[in-house]
């Protein structure tokens, strides 16, 4: 990779004299300039010859630099840039900022995706070759080696003023909704929808979009192993079969959402006696005191030899077409007893 320069003279020393504020700023724009952001982003962006012209690519990482850093408008990243010119960074006015960003189209954020995405495969390559190796999530305990976890979620980003795009949200405030899909193995945002305030929290179309996106964002091999984490507005049919329509044989897509409690599943945990409860587990695996899970269903073990298997989509698919053949209907609900606990046909059969 091409050195840029700006840093050779730069030395990090904690001897108490020369401070300059936020000199922790030269390691983010010295990161982005190594893993190869900077040099991926210029060849995306527009270049001129022009006397005065600045590089797009290091006003766009420089304005990424001043929001970690607590800048919340063009003005204050400005602000900030003309604060680190000691250190040898230089960004753009805010109307230089502004320009670019408005300048952006379709086709150029696409580019900037796949800029991002070969980024990324660099760099967990990188991670994965450190002696701490790549980081796997741990849930209750158990270390998910080879997945990769995405969390999708919505927020609510509130505003005084009628920005574009602000509306009134669900909660009664006025501001935007963005979508964000984030991965929780490396705590990154790989891809968001920006949404106005009115925008629906369970909008399939919109997930899926995320998801997408998200999805792009992963190097070719970590795709092979995905789970992916989604509150209740994550309950949607179209959502989850987009998700179940994902899984090939050289690619598993698993998946957790949340739904609202109704009077059916009230009335099943009312009905279930003390001795089904257990103390629930945090997701580091310590005992949560005060706090119980339970199952409503318990799946069957089968026998020695013949394990209990839940059925695959396409297995409950051949029965469902020939039990319509046969006019049985009563197998729809074998099939989706057998789906969701796993039970055999020896084990269903009283049920009929």
């Amino acid at each position: 990779m091409k050195r840029i320069g700006w840093d050779r003279r730069l030395d990090v020393a904690a001897d108490g004299k020369g401070l300059v504020g936020h000199v922790g700023v030269v390691l983010l724009r010295r990161l982005a300039d190594r893993v190869g952001l900077t040099g991926e982003l210029a060849a995306a962006l527009p270049v001129s010859a022009a006397r005065g012209w600045l590089d797009r690519s290091t006003v766009l990482v420089q304005s990424a630099v001043a929001i970690s850093l607590g800048a919340t408008n063009l003005s204050d990243a400005e602000r900030l840039s003309w604060h680190h010119r000691p250190l040898g960074l230089s960004g753009g006015s805010d109307s230089t900022m502004r320009r670019l960003l408005a300048g952006l189209d379709a086709k150029a954020h696409r580019h900037l995706a796949r800029c991002r995405a070969r980024v990324r495969s660099r760099i967990w390559t990188l991670l994965a070759s450190a002696e701490q190796g790549f980081p796997w999530v741990e849930i209750a305990g158990k270390t998910l080696t080879g997945w990769v976890v995405i969390d999708i979620d919505a927020t609510i980003i509130t505003c005084a003023t009628r920005k574009e795009g602000a509306a009134g949200t669900f909660k009664g405030t006025w501001g935007h909704h963005p979508l964000a899909a984030w991965c929780a193995n490396t705590m990154e945002c790989l891809a968001m929808a920006l949404r106005p305030g009115n925008a629906g929290a369970n909008d399939a179309a919109d997930h899926i979009k995320v998801f997408t996106a998200a999805l792009a964002q992963l190097p070719a091999e970590a795709r092979r192993k995905i789970l992916v984490r989604i509150d209740g507005a994550g309950a949607s049919r179209a959502l989850l079969e987009h998700f179940t329509g994902l899984n090939r044989r050289r690619q598993r897509l698993y998946y957790t959402v949340g739904w609202a409690m109704r009077s059916a599943e009230e009335t099943a945990i009312a009905q279930l006696p003390e001795t089904a409860w257990v103390e629930a587990i945090s997701s580091d695996g310590e005992v949560q005191h005060g706090y119980a899970v339970a199952e409503l269903v318990e799946a069957p073990s089968g026998t020695e030899g013949r394990p209990s298997k839940a059925l695959s989509l396409e297995q409950g698919k051949a029965i469902i077409q020939k039990a319509r053949a046969s006019r049985e209907p009563w197998i729809y609900a074998y099939v989706a007893l057998s789906m969701f606990t796993g039970v055999r046909t020896e084990e269903a059969r009283p049920l009929k």
